[in-house]
């Protein structure tokens, strides 16, 4: 019996490949190029499954034109907002993610991102760098001390959970906001606000765990920002559409934000140029998942989707 063919659009763990590899006839992209919409409608028709990232985009257009022959999108990634789920559905594809796997990468640099912002990291690595670090004194890049103070976290899922338990770690008292709230042996002792309105009140820093939505693109908005104390921080390490770009560079300009930690944006690559006009504004690119143990689990996760399907199985991860 032939062996299904999948195609892997970018360059993924070697462990991956080389897994795909003894199971499925691959097709592979070994310098990591990306892939317009045409090539993906064109290479439908030569495979019977994908595995995607978040950087290939199957809206309605793409997913309405994909061969037939596509049976299975497992993605790599746990966000599929780059995935129309609904056209996805009406021609019969199988989607799946890889959720949990992540969560502590994901989670540890929502963390650095917190730090950094408070800590003014960016601004002092530079000035170090370029040798400008000339003299010292107690009023010298004094930032926000994290310790003590009030977390407030939008989407308390597997991430949220594990950014509320590093964020203990600094005795920071934990809120959060969600659409359900969470039985008390997950809760451990945080405090559940209903409303949006009412998390954003208390939030010294805010940090974005929810995906992107129609309800939730724009989520930070300049009316929800300016809810949030003066001084307080935001970090995001879920999605770029969450968040207003123009009123967060607004509030960071009023200096209601002291800070903001980025690692996602409303355009990736490239991220928003004007963030880089400010100092306070500290950002990575995208780089939430991006350990090397992290990314053999999110392949595997999402080998084990495929397998599951070709083997007549439900896949665990199975979204539409």
């Amino acid at each position: 019996m032939s062996k299904p063919v999948l195609w892997i659009p970018r360059k993924l763990s070697a462990n991956t490949e080389k897994r795909a590899l003894d199971t499925y006839e691959c097709i592979l992209n070994p310098d990591d190029h990306p892939h317009s919409a045409q090539t993906i409608i064109e290479m439908s028709a030569q495979v019977d499954a994908i595995l995607p990232c978040h950087s290939e985009l199957f809206d309605e257009s793409v997913s309405a034109a994909l061969s037939a022959r596509v049976k299975i999108i497992a993605n790599h990634s746990v966000g599929v907002d780059h995935c129309n789920l609904e056209a996805l559905g009406k021609r019969g594809i199988v989607v799946t993610n890889t959720p949990d796997v992540l969560s502590d990468a994901t989670a540890e640099i929502a963390m650095l991102l917190l730090l950094g912002a408070a800590r003014r990291a960016a601004e002092g690595d530079r000035l170090v760098r370029s040798g400008r670090w000339t003299s010292w004194s107690p009023s010298f890049m004094v930032g926000q001390q994290v310790s003590g103070k009030r977390i407030g976290i939008i989407g308390m899922g597997k991430v949220g959970q594990v950014m509320a338990r590093r964020a203990r770690g600094f005795d920071m008292s934990v809120h959060y906001h969600n659409r359900s709230r969470l039985s008390p042996e997950l809760e451990q002792g945080a405090i559940w606000h209903e409303s949006l309105d009412a998390l954003l009140e208390v939030s010294d820093f805010l940090s974005l765990h929810c995906p992107a939505t129609p309800d939730t693109r724009g989520l930070l908005n300049a009316s929800s920002l300016a809810k949030l104390p003066k001084g307080a921080i935001l970090v995001n390490t879920a999605r770029g559409a969450l968040v207003d770009e123009d009123a967060l560079v607004e509030s960071i300009r009023s200096g209601h934000l002291a800070a903001a930690g980025l690692d996602c944006f409303v355009t990736e690559p490239g991220a928003n140029p004007a963030f880089a006009e400010h100092e306070n504004i500290f950002m990575l690119p995208h780089i939430g998942s991006a350990t090397r143990d992290t990314r053999d689990a999110m392949g595997f996760r999402a080998l084990d989707n495929l397998d599951a399907f070709f083997a007549g199985e439900q896949p665990r991860d199975r979204l539409v």
